[in-house]
């Protein structure tokens, strides 16, 4: 007998349209990335109608914002449908009203980075100033994101009615913080865009406020590593226990880690900040101290996830104290894939605390160890878990089956992108502890003898990056591959969404940690605090501003 579709169809189709352009993303980013190594490496030459601090900026918005953020919201709409059931017509319909807006914000964007109009790197930091359409293109990214989270919150608030007193599905439950944390964090880059950039960059006022717009950049730009994370969290925590079979630890540890990031992921801007002049040195204590507390989150994560894994593998036989590891589906990419992204976790967030610490933030400042560790954090562990989730999430909503074929090339894939990553961010993180610096294109820096001896080593040297991007640009276009089969070739067969159980003696979950108003509340109290008197003093006492540059 035929078995009902995992998701609606209808809103199946609103998933897999945004899945399609966060591979067509992959595709154009990772082309992008490839001959940006090759060339950062000394290995090519572009032609000279093509910038390589245009090819950088093309990288980093494909990949790190438009492949993220629309591979994120096709899995989240699939799981809050799977989760809560169909969305009604009004809530699918804001969630394509907000397809058609990002879209139309990225291909806006696109357009004035592929003119040579927006050269400025996905940070578009100032005093480089972009053409108004660039900054229009990503006001109205910003504006989609918040349509498509309206369908999400919408579907949830509908059958929180329907349903009072009730726990919320766990997907569902991190969805809404996801969504949240996503809001919240957003105002800051909105701010700066509408108020700042915009204005600057049509002539309407002559200079730029940089610490300012550095700041509310900020303000984003550190939640939105958890915005990616998150996603990816909710995999390994709902997802992978049903694909391994076994059951999660503990529901109430998964939806306390996910209150503590809302709390604790945006009032830590200034750690992004060390090495700058104009805030004080207590605010940035302040917020180095508040990054420190989100590594207890992360940490009770991993706890939860190898509790996990054990109990999977006990319940399964293993004796010993490691012998659940054997019993781990180490052959099925839908886990593999993942479990190599938590590894990668290790020592991505190990370099985070140095990062975030001060006498240590110095050494390493703008240099090659952050744009490592930037790789290993999301184009590593983010990235790969997105990966395994593709692997079943578009047989679910295509109706098609993930063959013992294409599970071969998964692996394979994951072992490509696992090597490559580990050769191009390694030599990447000791090139930076030399001193090399990050955001420049090939050189020999007039053969000076100590820039020459950073890149003297076999494994800190620029073509052991390039080898390493030339690897991952080979896992990319085999993953486009396997993303085509899954979606129009495969066997058409039912394959089912994995939404784990809990461990059945785990403890019953706290209702507090469903009061979404006292978090919010006091997220915001944190960020009050954390922001109100140093944003004042930028503004009041604000340094003298600065008139665009265009150096391209």
């Amino acid at each position: 007998m035929r078995q009902a579709a995992e998701v609606d169809i209808h809103d199946s189709k609103l998933s897999m349209a945004y899945i399609y352009i966060a591979f067509a993303a992959l595709f154009l980013g990772t082309m992008a990335g490839v001959v940006q190594g090759l060339v950062r490496g000394g290995l090519i030459e572009l032609p000279y109608s093509i910038s390589y601090y245009q090819l950088l900026t093309a990288h980093g918005v494909l990949l790190a914002l438009v492949l993220t953020t629309y591979f994120i919201y096709g899995f989240l709409h699939a799981g809050m449908s799977r989760t809560l059931g169909t969305m009604t017509p009004f809530e699918r319909r804001l969630g394509w009203v907000g397809f058609w807006v990002l879209t139309i914000g990225t291909l806006l964007s696109f357009a004035m980075i592929l003119t040579n109009d927006a050269s400025v790197l996905y940070t578009f930091y100032a005093p480089l100033q972009a053409s108004p359409l660039y900054y229009v293109g990503l006001t109205l990214f910003v504006v989609g994101t918040w349509i498509g989270g309206a369908s999400l919150l919408a579907h949830y608030i509908r059958w929180k009615k329907r349903n009072r007193g009730q726990i919320t599905p766990l997907f569902s439950f991190m969805t809404v913080g996801t969504i949240l944390l996503w809001y919240v964090a957003s105002i800051g880059v909105a701010a700066t865009v509408l108020l700042q950039f915009l204005p600057w960059s049509l002539g309407l006022v002559d200079n730029i406020n940089i610490l300012l717009s550095r700041t509310l950049f900020w303000y984003f730009g550190h939640p939105l590593v958890y915005f990616w994370l998150l996603p990816a969290y909710i995999a390994w925590y709902v997802c992978i226990p049903k694909i391994i079979g076994g059951k999660l630890f503990s529901d109430s540890l998964a939806r306390l880690a996910f209150v503590l990031f809302l709390l604790f992921s945006i009032p830590v801007g200034f750690h992004h900040q060390l090495m700058e002049a104009g805030i004080s040195e207590f605010w940035k204590y302040l917020q180095v101290v508040l990054t420190f507390a989100v590594i207890v989150p992360s940490l009770l994560t991993a706890f939860s996830i190898f509790a996990t894994f054990e109990l999977a593998g006990r319940a399964k036989g293993a004796r010993g104290a490691f012998g659940w590891v054997r019993k781990l589906p180490w052959g099925d990419a839908r886990f593999f894939a993942p479990f190599m992204g938590m590894l990668f976790f290790i020592p991505a967030g190990t370099g985070g605390i140095i990062n975030a610490s001060n006498q240590m933030n110095a050494v390493v400042h703008n240099t090659l160890w952050v744009v490592g560790h930037f790789h290993i954090t999301v184009g590593s562990t983010v990235i790969l878990t997105f990966f395994g989730i593709a692997y079943w999430l578009i047989p679910v909503l295509r109706g098609r089956a993930f063959t013992a074929r294409m599970n071969k090339l998964a692996m394979t894939q994951t072992i490509l992108w696992t090597v490559g990553m580990f050769f191009m961010s390694g030599a990447m993180h000791l090139l930076g502890l030399l001193g090399a610096p990050r955001r420049t294109a090939y050189t020999t820096y007039q053969d000076h003898a100590t820039a020459a001896a950073w890149f003297d080593g076999v494994f800190t040297n620029q073509v052991t990056m390039a080898l390493g991007g030339v690897i991952l640009f080979v896992a990319s276009m085999l993953m486009i591959y396997i993303v085509i089969n899954l979606a129009f070739f495969a066997p058409k067969a039912h394959t089912e969404f994995p939404i784990g159980e809990v461990a059945d003696d785990a403890r019953e979950t706290p209702r507090i940690l469903e009061n979404w108003k006292l978090w919010i509340g006091i997220a915001v109290a944190l960020i009050l605090f954390a922001y109100t008197i140093p944003l004042m003093d930028m503004i009041q006492n604000a340094p003298p501003g600065s008139p665009p540059f265009r150096p391209w």
